[in-house]
C-alpha cells in the first residue's frame, strides 16, 4: 500500500521529511474513511544525497531507517524531504480512541528531535476530534504538527488526496507554525478550532469562529501570522498522554427531552463530565418545575463537570438570556466558542491531570489554553503589506533590534517587541539569523531569556542551516546553551550528523563543541 503511493514521487530529488502514518494511509486506500498515516517533514537546502534513508523512532528504543522521498520545488525553491512511516496495526478512523492520540503523540516525541515538522495523514470522520486531542496533549510545541485527509480517494479521477498532501509537507517544510493544526482544501486551520460540516464536499472542514492560519493559491501560501500562536514558557516540549474519554459523555438537548433522560445520563456509572449541546446562545429548557435544572444543580453538587457548548457552528455561548443564566447559576461551565470536538477533548485532557481540583478543572475550561476559544487578548505577529518599498520598516526595526540584542541592552529589547507590530521574533537578516540566533552568539542571556518567554522559536535555521544551539555551542556560551537545551532547543540531525560545516556568518567550523 505504502510503495504504491510512493511510485507518485520522485525519489531523486531533494528535502528531507518523513511522514508517519498511524493508521490506514487514506491516500492509497479505496475507502477513504480508513485511519490514517503520520508524516514529518523537513527541508535540506545544504544537503546533496537525497536517496539516503531517514532515521525513524518506531518507539522510545528503535530506530529505523527508511528510504527517503522529496517534493518538486515548491514556490519558494525549496523541496521538502520527506519518509513515510506506518503504523502496524491500521484502525478505521471511526474507532479512533484515546489510546490512538497517545501512540501519534508519542511517535511525535520519539522523532521530534530529528524533522522539522510533522504531517499526520489522518481519515476525516475523527479528524476534528484527533486535530483538537492532540493540541492539548502535545506541550509546548515548537514544530509544525498537520494533520490531513480526503474525501476521496488517490485513485478517483476527481480527488482531493494530492492537493491536501502536498500543502501540508510544503507548509509543515517551510514555515515555523508551532501548532497543531489541519490542512483541508487550500486552507490551514487551527486544529482545535475546526469541525467537519461535509460528508461528500471537498471543502469538508471549516473553523466557524477563527480565521484560517494559512491560504494556498497558486502564488503560494498567504499566511496570518497574526493569529500564529508560539509557546511563551521556558520548557521543553513534552506529551502529556492518556486524554480521559471513558468518563466524558456528549448529550444534545433538543425540544421536547425529558429531564429523566439527562438524569440517566448524569447517573452513568464513573462519569465525570458532560459536554452539554444546547440551543443558540447556550439555552436549554429549565423543565417542569425547574426539575431539569435541579438535576443538573445535583450532579455538579455530586462532582460532575458540565459545560455548556452551542449547536450552532458559529457563536459563543453566553449568559444572554435567562435559560442560560440558568443553567450558569445551577453551575454549568460556559464553554464560550468551544466547538464540540475541542470541549469534549479538552475536558479529558484536564481530567487526565490528577493534580487539578473540580475548580481548577471548572476554571481552565473558561480560559483559552491552546488557541481553542476565543481570547480577550493574544500576542500579535504580524507582517507588513506587501507594497512596502524593499528596505521596508520591518526591516529597519529587526536592524535596530538587532543592535540592541548584540550590545545587552535589555531594556530596548523589552520596549521594542511591546506592541510589535512587525513580527520581530520571526524576522531574519540578510544570512537568515533571527533575534534568537543574534542573542545566543551576544554573551548576555538576560536578553536571550526574554526573547524566549516571549515566544521567539529555537528551531528557526539561517541560510547556513545552523541552529541558534549550534552557534551558542561555537562562542562556547555554556550558559546560553543551557538556557536553550531548557526550553527544548536541540541540534539539527545535519549539525549533529557533521554536515554542516559553516556558521551564521558563512565561516567553515567544527561541530564537536556539542
Amino acid at each position: 500500500m505504502c510503495q504504491s503511493f510512493r511510485l507518485i514521487f520522485d525519489p531523486a530529488k531533494c528535502s528531507r521529511a518523513l511522514r508517519m502514518f498511524q493508521f490506514q494511509m487514506i491516500y492509497v486506500s479505496i475507502n477513504h474513511n480508513l485511519h490514517c498515516v503520520f508524516a514529518f517533514a523537513f527541508p535540506c537546502k545544504h544537503s546533496t544525497d537525497f536517496s539516503d534513508p531517514l532515521p525513524v523512532m518506531t518507539d522510545a528504543t528503535t530506530k529505523e531507517y527508511l528510504p527517503s522521498l522529496r517534493t518538486p520545488p515548491s514556490t519558494y525553491s525549496r523541496h521538502v524531504r520527506y519518509t513515510l512511516y506506518e503504523f502496524p496495526i491500521l484502525l478505521d478512523s471511526s474507532s479512533i480512541s484515546s489510546a490512538g492520540w497517545s501512540q501519534i503523540a508519542n511517535t511525535i516525541q520519539n522523532n521530534y528531535a530529528l524533522y522539522d515538522g510533522f504531517v499526520v495523514l489522518h481519515g476525516t470522520d475523527s479528524l476534528a476530534y484527533t486535530s483538537s486531542a492532540l493540541s492539548f496533549m502535545l506541550a509546548h510545541l515548537g514544530k509544525p504538527v498537520i494533520l490531513t485527509g480526503s474525501q476521496a480517494s488517490i485513485f478517483a479521477l476527481q480527488s482531493d488526496a494530492v492537493d491536501n498532501l502536498l500543502g501540508s509537507l510544503i507548509i509543515a517544510g517551510t514555515f515555523m507554525i508551532p501548532e497543531v493544526c489541519l490542512f483541508f482544501h487550500h486552507a490551514l486551520y487551527r486544529g482545535n478550532r475546526t469541525t467537519k460540516v461535509s460528508a461528500s464536499s471537498f471543502s469538508a472542514f471549516a473553523s466557524p469562529n477563527c480565521e484560517p492560519l494559512a491560504k494556498i493559491s497558486a502564488m503560494g501560501a498567504e499566511v496570518n501570522w497574526s493569529l500564529i500562536r508560539r509557546p511563551t514558557t521556558i520548557a521543553r516540549f513534552d506529551v502529556l498522554p492518556n486524554l480521559d474519554t471513558a468518563h466524558v459523555a456528549c448529550l444534545r438537548i433538543f425540544p421536547g427531552i425529558k429531564p429523566e433522560m439527562i438524569d440517566s445520563v448524569l447517573r452513568v456509572p464513573g462519569l465525570r463530565g458532560l459536554i452539554l449541546e444546547t440551543f443558540g446562545a447556550g439555552n436549554a429548557p429549565s423543565g417542569e418545575d425547574g426539575s431539569l435544572t435541579s438535576i443538573i444543580r445535583d450532579a455538579v453538587s455530586r462532582g460532575i463537570v458540565i459545560v455548556n457548548v452551542s449547536q450552532c457552528q458559529s457563536g459563543s455561548v453566553s449568559p444572554l438570556y435567562a435559560p442560560a443564566t440558568v443553567l450558569g447559576n445551577a453551575g454549568v461551565v460556559f464553554g464560550h466558542d468551544l466547538t464540540t470536538e475541542a470541549a469534549l477533548t479538552k475536558l479529558s485532557f484536564l481530567l487526565a491531570d490528577p493534580g487539578l481540583s473540580y475548580e481548577d478543572i471548572t476554571t481552565q475550561m473558561q480560559y483559552s489554553l491552546r488557541g481553542e476559544m476565543t481570547a480577550t487578548s493574544v500576542p500579535s505577529f504580524s507582517h507588513p503589506s506587501s507594497t512596502l518599498p524593499s528596505i521596508t520598516d520591518r526591516q529597519s526595526a529587526f536592524t535596530a533590534l538587532g543592535y540592541a540584542i548584540t550590545s545587552g541592552s535589555l531594556e530596548t529589547v523589552v520596549k521594542m517587541l511591546e506592541g510589535d507590530q512587525f513580527d520581530l521574533l520571526g524576522a531574519q537578516d540578510y544570512a537568515g539569523n533571527t533575534a534568537v540566533h543574534l542573542a545566543a552568539v551576544s554573551g548576555n542571556n538576560d536578553v536571550l531569556r526574554e526573547l524566549l518567554k516571549r515566544g521567539a522559536s529555537v528551531h528557526v535555521r539561517n541560510r547556513a542551516s545552523n541552529t541558534p544551539l549550534f552557534l551558542a555551542g561555537q562562542v562556547k556560551d555554556m550558559g546560553a546553551v543551557g538556557l536553550l537545551r531548557e526550553v527544548g532547543a536541540h541540534l539539527h540531525v545535519e549539525e549533529v550528523e557533521g554536515k554542516t560545516v559553516m556558521n551564521g556568518n558563512g565561516n567553515r567550523v567544527n561541530n564537536n563543541t556539542l
